[in-house]
């Protein structure tokens, strides 16, 4: 059977989920390049790659799907090397940017008429990185944007969504300045504000005299969850959607003046209405979806202040072979029932937890 050849170029978390995911699919012949060298060894001995490239031209010159997996700028200059290429002609190019107009605009400007460069980006992510944390079912029931342009070859774009179809994620179709838009509001912004809110602790006077950090493990903590992402990739892709965020600054900078303006002229019923409107939208979202953030999957519960509880927690958890990834005993509890908090890698990871827990009497809660 004669194999269409997909080259998957950055082999991290996401680019070797989705060579692993693609594998699943017998039509396709995966083949692989990473600029460190450890990496693309590792994605060959995990096989996760079926092929190692030993450089960006040798690959994507006998590709029909190029796949290009990296941080914006990495992409871009990517772009710039495969402009200097013979690629082979209707050879499709998409990637997994998290800004989708800026990597339009130069495949626009650098890429011959050959090749058809359609744009792509799966919402999913792990809180590991690396091709050693790469897994075929990372983007199952993730949102995963395609953002062709108007008038792009439907047979095209069928074509794309077929391969990927591998990934058993949702595919949605959007153009380029919707998604940038609508990542703006629901990711980019969000991130920005969870960074602000740690700059605010952080500046407070009462800081270091009651360890503010400390106090804040509860809610505090679950807000600002995002503002632990890696520095480089956030400050890479804000400068890239940045006109969209400086909207959104406008926006938000009204809705601050707002509630302030209500607090200075002691305007009960309206800072009621605030908080009543925000909490019926909020009520309104999907229950236990996955959404454009990188979902927490957390399991609450109660336990005696004994020696050897936690461990007990644990080793029930453990015959069972589930995994742990972090624990957290909750000192402030003001908004959050339960005393111990368990993360877990998966929803079916923490629900069964959660079965076994019960099972064992532990009172155990979700926090939606």
């Amino acid at each position: 059977m004669n194999k269409s050849k997909v080259f998957v170029i950055g082999l991290g978390l996401i680019g070797g989920s989705l060579a692993k995911a693609l594998k699943g699919n017998e039509t396709l012949y995966i083949t692989g390049f990473d600029p460190k060298k450890e990496t693309m060894e590792a994605a060959l001995d995990l096989g996760v790659i079926d092929r190692a490239e030993p450089d960006i031209p040798t690959g994507a010159s006998e590709a029909d799907l190029i796949i290009l997996s990296a941080p914006i700028s990495g992409i871009l200059d990517t772009l710039d090397v495969l402009a200097k290429v013979t690629l082979k002609p209707g050879v499709i190019i998409t990637d997994t940017g998290s800004t989708k107009r800026v990597i339009r605009d130069k495949a626009n400007q650098v890429l011959g008429s050959e090749a058809c460069y359609i744009g792509g980006h799966p919402m999913a992510g792990s809180h590991k990185s690396g091709v050693f944390a790469s897994k075929a079912d990372l983007f199952e029931n993730a949102f995963y944007f395609i953002t062709p342009e108007d008038g792009e070859d439907k047979a095209k774009i069928r074509q794309l969504e077929e391969w990927l179809s591998a990934t058993r994620a949702k595919m949605m179709t959007i153009d380029p300045e919707t998604h940038d838009q609508v990542v703006g509001i629901i990711s980019h912004f969000p991130h920005i504000v969870a960074s602000a809110l740690v700059h605010q602790l952080n500046r407070n006077p009462a800081n270091k005299e009651l360890d503010l950090p400390r106090l804040a493990a509860g809610g505090f903590r679950d807000i600002t969850r995002i503002a632990s992402s890696d520095p480089y990739l956030w400050q890479d892709i804000t400068m890239h959607n940045h006109d969209v965020l400086l909207k959104l600054f406008d926006d938000w900078e009204q809705v601050l003046h707002t509630i302030k303006q209500q607090l200075v002229q002691h305007d009960s019923t309206s800072v009621y209405s605030f908080f009543e409107k925000a909490k019926n939208i909020r009520d309104q979202f999907p229950v236990k979806k996955t959404g454009i953030l990188p979902p927490s999957f957390d399991l609450y519960l109660d336990i005696p202040d004994e020696p050897c509880e936690i461990s007990k927690v644990t080793g029930i958890i453990g015959k069972a072979n589930i995994s742990i990834i972090n624990i957290n005993v909750i000192e402030l509890r003001e908004s959050v029932s339960g005393v111990l908090r368990l993360f877990f890698q998966s929803e079916s990871a923490r629900d069964q937890a959660m079965r076994l827990l019960k099972d064992h009497h532990y009172n155990t809660y979700l926090i939606d």
